[in-house]
């Protein structure tokens, strides 16, 4: 048979010579046939093979393989097979012969047991022996899930190897794996079948057409890039994919994976790589590519639980709950949307931010590369005036578009006022029209812009570089386990994180937008979303609404996220302060729940404006600063040794006068309130960060105080029903008078008297944190899940 399709081919002129033909031939077996993803993609791209190496001097089988009886399985196969299609560049009379002849050397197998893989062998090898043949190979594709790999794996290994001198190549489709422990694991199972070499793991994102292009779009325009291309001139990149669907019929598989494990960990990580990687000396040689790629992946920072905001559109649950039979009581914290701020440490990248972002029931689908470079021209004359395509004033961008989107197609986009890229005209062809559509906030015009000559699926493009051997385009085992060692971290940590929700689709607007703050991510909008009728879920049931404790603003969360929170918006503050007023009036509280946060702010947020800020203390116990027990001697410990404020810019409280403590005739709260009054406008605080004690005082006023609750004193002196007693304690009107109060409450210890001031109204005598209520700023509660629920 085979013979026959050979000749056939001859008479056609598609093959140079017969004896040509039968130099080596090719065995492809499909394991999973009749599957999905054979059935979108695998065939078609095999019948590309075909189509372009049929005169290559290789001969081909097609082995389709499943668990599915022998009649059954062969016409689902063939149905699949008669339905693909040829480029539309082929002409009709050669595409009916060469379908027809991939229809001919198709064939389909039941592969279950050992004596199934025994039996094919044995076919494989009367096949050739019938023609004459010598076989160059085998490619085994496993679309099959892989809790069934370690099994194929030994069938193959032990009774369908090819004979010496020809290769075997075995393609592996994800998920490779949960995280590092189960990715290590699968490696060592399948290494103990088949060598490094022998191993193609599949990421289909390596052969689209935009992404497989950035390596060689680095290369060729070396002498534009070299000098750029660093944390110099890049500001900022981002690496996105958006997809309208949801997870409905696929929650079986989201559930256990997520969207950090099905695209980030993978896809958008791949893509990172060949932007952040050193470029070797020669792209054609695998080895160098593929170690310059781990270089790469080992100089990446590590993640933390601030790295990432995480969401999930509002049906999800309802969709888990109708298709995994789980009841109406089952919270899954699975995320469906993600954005990972990334850093890597070395030289070229260091302090560069990389944005990953994907999500599903989002308004658009469309996936991209995009380095923003940063713009320090300022210009004169108007936008009018000048050549708009290379005026330095606009953005200065490169992207690699992935597909879908505005422009529908696969692309590589370069500014105009950056650079006319090299292409190769044989693959890429510049793209000229649309001189109205906007990409980026950018004309089209505004751009070089060149798209494929030919477009391919990403599969075919994978399939061809399988069958050619070409290792780079594939996650070899070192790379695969370093990238797991890089996210594993990060999905422990966030296992048990509540992610926001968010309607879906268009009506989503700004809730999944989010911002960097000191090399950290956080939504821009802190309201929750809440579902107004949960018998119907559509995005048009949501409203923004913002949680609520005694009537004020809650944020609510496990410490350790609270206190990332709670650091950042005291940033925000600081720096909204500093940019309309040029200072910062900050009144920090004692004891042990602010530790947490002035080791935050020391240790993470590097950007926070100290040269401008002022810090005062809301209250002091009358020991020496240099004692223990002292509030400032804390503050000093956890933040001020840590930070770059200046001397004169600390206000410690004056409770050691004269060489003795807080004694009245020394005038220590008139002095404190002077300094306050003298330096701070209105006596008004930016920020007031205040606690609350298991009796409800707060500062140091407690309950029944005789002093500071009400009346015209700012600084008083109170007496503490524990050691030591003597306290000085801002008032309660003056606290009053600040623009923001932000109360934090931490601890099981805090819950009964969080719960008891929850019920109460203003009582300031019996609960003194009850008469917090700032007369023109705003008042915010931030509780943590202990305090609040027990």
């Amino acid at each position: 048979m085979l013979r026959r399709v050979l000749c056939t081919m001859l008479l056609m002129g598609a093959l140079p010579s017969l004896a040509e033909a039968s130099q080596g031939h090719i065995s492809v077996v499909l394991l999973g046939a009749t599957g999905d993803l054979a059935k979108k993609y695998l065939w078609q791209g095999l019948f590309q093979l075909y189509i372009d190496q049929v005169s290559s001097g290789h001969s081909f089988t097609f082995h389709g393989a499943a668990l599915t009886d022998l009649e059954p399985g062969q016409k689902l196969m063939f149905d699949v097979l008669k339905k693909l299609a040829c480029p539309p560049d082929e002409s009709p009379n050669r595409c009916a012969v060469l379908k027809d002849q991939f229809l001919k050397l198709s064939q389909y197998h039941q592969l279950k047991t050992s004596e199934n893989y025994t039996a094919l062998n044995r076919e494989i090898e009367m096949l050739l022996h019938q023609e004459g043949l010598k076989e160059a190979g085998r490619i085994f594709y496993f679309s099959v899930p892989p809790f069934a790999y370690t099994e194929i794996a030994r069938h193959i290994n032990s009774s369908c190897r090819p004979p010496p001198g020809a290769w075997l190549r075995v393609v592996l489709e994800k998920p490779f794996g949960h995280d590092l422990e189960s990715a290590q694991q699968m490696a060592a199972e399948l290494m103990s079948f088949f060598r490094e070499e022998e191993m193609y793991r599949v990421d289909h994102y390596l052969g689209k057409q935009a992404v497989a292009h950035i390596l060689p779009f680095r290369d060729q325009n070396r002498q534009f890039l070299d000098p750029i291309w660093n944390r110099h001139h890049v500001e900022r990149v981002e690496i996105v994919l958006k997809e309208i669907v949801d997870a409905k019929g696929r929650t079986s598989f989201y559930e256990q994976y997520g969207v950090i494990r099905d695209v980030l960990q993978n896809h958008l990580t791949e893509a990172l790589m060949f932007l952040t990687m050193e470029l070797p000396g020669n792209l054609s040689k695998a080895e160098e590519v593929l170690q310059c790629k781990l270089q790469a992946l080992q100089s990446l920072r590590g993640l933390e639980k601030q790295s990432v905001v995480v969401g999930q559109y509002q049906a999800y649950a309802s969709h888990v709950q109708e298709e995994l039979q789980k009841g109406q009581d089952y919270v899954s914290t699975t995320p469906t949307f993600a954005g990972v701020l990334v850093h890597s440490d070395s030289l070229r990248w260091e302090g560069v931010p990389f944005l990953l972002t994907s999500g599903k029931a989002l308004d658009e689908r469309v996936g991209y590369v995009r380095v923003l470079f940063k713009n320090r021209a300022y210009c004169t004359q108007s936008e009018a005036l000048r050549d708009a395509g290379h005026s330095q004033c606009k953005p200065k961008q490169i992207v690699f578009y992935i597909g879908h989107g505005a422009l529908n197609t696969p692309a590589v986009l370069v500014s105009r006022n950056l650079f006319r890229p090299i292409m190769p005209k044989s693959t890429w062809r510049e793209v000229v029209g649309q001189p109205d559509l906007h990409v980026f906030g950018q004309l089209l015009s505004d751009y070089y812009m060149y798209s494929p000559v030919k477009e391919r699926d990403a599969y075919s493009v994978l399939i061809s570089n399988i069958y050619h051997g070409r290792k780079d385009f594939f996650i070899t085992t070192e790379n695969l386990l370093a990238s797991w060692a890089f996210w594993t971290p990060l999905l422990n940590s966030i296992s048990h994180q509540a992610p926001r929700l968010y309607p879906g689709g268009v009506e989503n607007q700004h809730f999944l937008d989010f911002e960097m703050m000191s090399g950290e991510l956080a939504f821009t909008v802190a309201e929750p979303v809440e579902l107004l009728n949960p018998s119907g879920p559509m995005p048009s049931d949501y409203k923004t609404i913002q949680s609520k404790f005694r009537q004020s603003p809650l944020v609510s969360a496990w410490s350790e996220v609270l206190i990332s929170q709670l650091a950042s918006d005291v940033e925000k503050t600081a720096s909204r302060a500093v940019a309309r007023s040029g200072q910062f009036h900050l009144a920090l509280s004692g004891g042990s729940s602010p530790v947490a946060l002035f080791q935050r702010l020391a240790r993470h947020h590097y950007d926070f404006p100290w040269r401008h800020t002022h810090l005062w203390l809301v209250d002091e116990r009358c020991v020496p600063l240099t004692d223990p027990e002292s509030n400032f001697f804390s503050l000093h410990n956890h933040l001020l040794q840590n930070i770059r404020v200046p001397y004169f810019n600390v206000h410690p409280m004056p409770v050691h006068l004269h060489q003795r403590l807080c004694v009245e005739e020394d005038g220590g709260p008139e002095l404190y309130a002077k300094e306050i009054m003298a330096l701070v406008a209105n006596a008004s605080f930016d920020l007031v960060l205040l606690g609350v004690g298991t009796d409800g005082h707060t500062a140091s006023l407690f309950p029944h105080s005789e002093n500071g609750l009400e009346g015209d004193q700012a600084v008083v002196l109170t007496e503490s029903p524990v050691k030591p007693h003597q306290r000085m304690s801002l008032s309660l009107p003056l606290i009053n008078k600040a623009q923001q109060v932000f109360v934090l409450v931490m601890g099981k210890g805090k819950h009964d008297i969080t719960t008891q001031i929850s019920r109460v109204g203003r009582e300031p005598r019996k609960w003194p944190i009850s008469g917090v209520n700032p007369s023109s700023g705003q008042l915010v509660w931030y509780v943590d899940y202990e305090a609040l629920l027990g």
